[in-house]
């Protein structure tokens, strides 16, 4: 009831970067979770991702200082975090990057898309690579099984569907200014 008769001033967003930013350590400052652009792209999560980070650096800062003994440098956290944050999270990121550059740039690759995840050995790998946040599948034979369904989905896809028509609507769009 309090803000009852209030009105809306400004209605605003700020977008949540989707790549990891290229400078996470400036100094003594070094950015996680969000900040960092550890978002994962395709379904936006960042919890984990900004948990260990988080962890992940403040670990890395209690090595670094020593008992407090010491103040590390902008080279040493780098080294301590970024690196080995990236060696572990890194291929999750670009594979996910490739996922939403091919699959959700059109309805054809959509529907390539739809008709990978029917595979059983996919959805075993979508469901560990979540569940242990880093890139799972190690099957060699399957992963090039894989690669030539996609590579036909695609080549099928693109043949019998019609592309996607150019979408804009500036009267909507100027009402959310």
């Amino acid at each position: 009831e309090k803000i009852a008769a209030g009105k809306i001033i400004k209605v605003e967003a700020h977008p949540i970067p989707e790549h990891p930013r290229p400078r996470r350590v400036v100094g003594r400052v070094a950015l996680v979770g969000d900040a960092a652009g550890y978002v994962t792209k395709c379904s936006g999560e960042g919890i984990y991702f900004a948990a260990k980070s988080g962890r992940m650096v403040g670990e890395a800062l209690v090595r670094l200082m020593k008992g407090g003994s010491k103040i590390p440098s902008e080279k040493e956290i780098i080294a301590e975090y970024i690196k080995p944050y990236d060696k572990a999270y890194g291929p999750t990121y670009v594979v996910l990057d490739i996922l939403q550059k091919v699959f959700y740039s059109s309805n054809p690759a959509r529907e390539a898309f739809v008709e990978m995840c029917e595979s059983e050995y996919v959805q075993k790998v979508t469901f560990d690579s979540y569940l242990y946040k880093k890139v799972q599948g190690n099957n060699p034979v399957e992963d090039i099984k894989l690669l030539c369904t996609t590579i036909g989905s695609l080549l099928r896809g693109n043949a019998l569907v019609e592309p996607d028509k150019t979408f804009s609507n500036p009267v909507e769009s100027k009402k959310r200014l």
